[in-house]
C-alpha cells in the first residue's frame, strides 16, 4: 500500500518550504582574489639631493633589532641584526646600507635569500619569493669584521672608533649606523631601535633608550637597550668602555643614565645638572619628547658632540652649555627630524639658540645687547654672512648654522614678537613630533602663526649670502631710536 498526501497538506508543505528557503542565509561569498603582483626592485637611494644614494626605497623600516658581540681586545664585531619593515611596493629585491663588514648570510621571513654587495655600502637582498605591497617582513643579516677599519669620509663622520683605553664608540653625521649594522640610512625613515650587545665581563655597554636587561655568563655580559620613540639612524649609538654610571630619574619618573669613561669622571657634576636643564628646556619647548635621558661622556678629543637620541655623546671638551645644546636637540633634530640635509638649520640653529635662552635665564644676559655686540664685530665680515642657512650645498651643511644661525633666530624672535615666538618654540615641535619636516614647512608654519609677511625676512637671513638690510637686521627692540 502506498500513502498519499492530501492536497491541503501538499500546499502547506510547499508554502513552508518556500518560507524556509527565503529565510536561510546565503552561502558566504568567496573573498576576491588578491590583485596580481607587479614586483620590481626598491630604489637604491631615498632621494636626498645632497646624498642621493643614502637610504633606499620600496619599504619603510619599523624596527631594528640589532645584536652584536664585540671583544675590545680583538676589535672584532659579530652582528646578528633583524630589520622589520613594511613594503611600500611589490618587491623582488631591495637594498640595505652596510659599510665594510663581511656578510655571512641573509634570511627573509626565515627563508634563505640571495645577497650581493654593490658600490661602497649597498647590500642588495633578493628574497626567495616576491614581497607584496603592504606586507610586513623581516630581514635577518649575519655579518662580522673590524668596523674601525671601514673608510670614513672625515668631517663629522667619525664612524666606529676605538677609545684610548681600548673600548669603542660610534658617532657620525650624516653617516654612522651603517658602520655597524644593516640599515635604511636616511633620516626620512625613522624606526624603533633595540640593541643587545655581548662584551667580556668588566666592560659596560651604553646605548639609546632604556636598559631592559643585563645578564652575565661564562665571562661575558649581555646588555639590552630599547628606544621605542622612532629614531633616525644617525642618532643611534653604542659605547663600550669601563664606564662609571650614574642613575637618576626626572621628576616624572623618566630614567636618566649618565656614563663617564675613564678620565671623564670630573664631569659628573655637569651631568647631575641634566634634570635642571631638561626642566628649563621643557618650559620653553614643551614636554620632553623622548622616553629616557642621560649622556655618554667620553675622554676623547673628537671635534664635535652629537645628539644621539635620549643619550647624547660628549667629547672631552664638552661643557655645561654643550649639554644644553645637545639636550635641546631632543626636540629640534631628534623628535622633529629634518627631511633633507639642506634643512639642517632646523636642528642646529635652534639648538644653538637654546644656549642663548639658557644664558638669558641663568646669567641674566641681555640678548639684545649681545646681538648688537656680535653685529658690531661681524657687520663688515663677508665670510660671516656668506654661508646660506638653507640649501647651502653639499659639504657646507655645518657652515654658519652655529653663529649666523643664532643671530637669525634672535632676529626672528624680535621680528614676530615675544608672544608669537614663545608659541612657535612649543607649537612647532608639537606639530611635527616624531615626524620629519623641511625648512619650507617651518617657514609656512611661522608665517601662519605670526600672521605676518615674513618672506623678505626669511629670504634675507636664511637664503641670502650678504648682510640683511636694516629692516630685517634690526627688527623690533633691536632697533634703537
Amino acid at each position: 500500500m502506498r500513502s498519499r498526501v492530501p492536497a491541503a497538506g501538499l500546499v502547506l508543505g510547499v508554502v513552508c518550504a518556500l518560507i524556509i528557503g527565503c529565510s536561510a542565509d546565503p552561502p558566504p561569498a568567496a573573498p576576491p582574489p588578491p590583485p596580481p603582483m607587479n614586483p620590481a626592485p626598491g630604489a637604491s637611494g631615498a632621494g636626498d639631493p645632497y646624498y642621493p644614494m643614502d637610504g633606499n626605497g620600496g619599504y619603510d623600516a619599523a624596527e631594528y633589532q640589532v645584536g652584536i658581540t664585540y671583544d675590545p681586545a680583538k676589535g672584532r664585531l659579530d652582528g646578528d641584526t633583524t630589520v622589520i619593515a613594511k613594503a611600500t611596493q611589490d618587491l623582488n629585491r631591495y637594498n640595505l646600507d652596510l659599510r665594510g663588514m663581511t656578510v655571512q648570510s641573509v634570511e627573509v621571513d626565515g627563508k634563505p635569500a640571495k645577497f650581493a654587495r654593490e658600490g661602497d655600502f649597498e647590500l642588495v637582498v633578493t628574497p626567495a619569493e616576491p614581497i607584496r605591497n603592504g606586507t610586513t617582513f623581516r630581514t635577518k643579516v649575519l655579518y662580522g669584521g673590524d668596523p674601525s677599519a671601514t673608510p670614513k669620509a672625515g668631517g663629522s663622520e667619525n664612524g666606529w672608533q676605538k677609545s684610548k683605553d681600548g673600548g669603542a664608540f660610534i658617532v657620525g653625521e650624516p653617516h654612522s649606523a651603517s658602520f655597524w649594522y644593516p640599515v635604511n640610512e636616511t633620516p626620512r625613515d625613522k624606526a624603533m631601535f633595540t640593541l643587545t650587545a655581548r662584551v667580556p665581563d668588566g666592560w659596560t655597554v651604553i646605548s639609546n633608550g632604556r636598559e631592559i636587561q643585563k645578564t652575565s655568563a661564562n665571562g661575558w655580559s649581555t646588555t639590552s637597550w630599547q628606544e621605542r620613540t622612532p629614531v633616525a639612524p644617525y642618532l643611534t649609538t653604542v659605547a663600550i668602555d669601563k664606564f662609571t654610571v650614574d642613575r637618576m630619574a626626572l621628576p616624572d619618573g623618566t630614567p636618566l643614565v649618565n656614563a663617564y669613561a675613564p678620565g671623564a669622571e670630573d664631569r659628573r657634576d655637569t651631568g647631575r645638572r641634566l634634570p635642571e636643564i631638561i626642566g628649563f628646556l621643557t618650559s620653553k619647548f614643551g614636554p620632553y619628547p623622548v622616553d629616557a635621558a642621560g649622556g655618554i661622556y667620553l675622554d676623547e678629543d673628537i671635534h664635535f658632540s652629537l645628539e644621539t637620541q635620549t643619550r647624547p655623546t660628549y667629547a672631552k671638551w664638552a661643557d655645561l652649555i654643550t649639554v644644553v645644546h645637545e639636550t635641546a636637540h631632543q626636540w629640534f633634530g631628534d623628535s622633529v627630524t629634518l627631511n633633507s640635509w639642506s634643512d639642517i638649520c632646523l636642528n642646529e640653529c635652534f639648538a644653538s639658540y637654546a644656549q642663548w635662552l639658557w644664558q638669558e635665564s641663568r646669567d641674566n644676559e641681555n640678548l639684545d645687547d649681545r646681538y648688537r655686540a656680535s653685529l658690531e664685530i661681524m657687520r663688515g665680515s663677508t665670510d660671516f654672512w656668506a654661508p646660506k642657512l638653507v640649501d647651502m650645498g653639499v659639504g657646507q651643511e655645518f657652515h654658519g648654522v652655529y653663529d649666523k644661525g643664532i643671530l637669525a633666530i634672535h632676529a626672528l624672535r624680535r621680528k614676530i614678537g615675544e608672544g608669537a615666538f614663545a608659541r612657535l618654540l612649543k607649537e612647532w615641535p608639537a606639530a611635527y613630533r616624531n615626524a620629519n619636516a623641511s625648512w619650507a614647512d617651518f617657514e609656512a608654519f611661522t608665517i601662519k602663526l605670526s600672521e605676518q609677511n615674513l618672506r623678505p625676512f626669511f629670504d634675507a637671513w636664511f637664503h641670502g649670502t650678504t648682510i640683511p638690510p636694516d629692516a630685517e637686521l634690526l627688527p623690533g627692540t633691536l632697533r634703537r631710536n
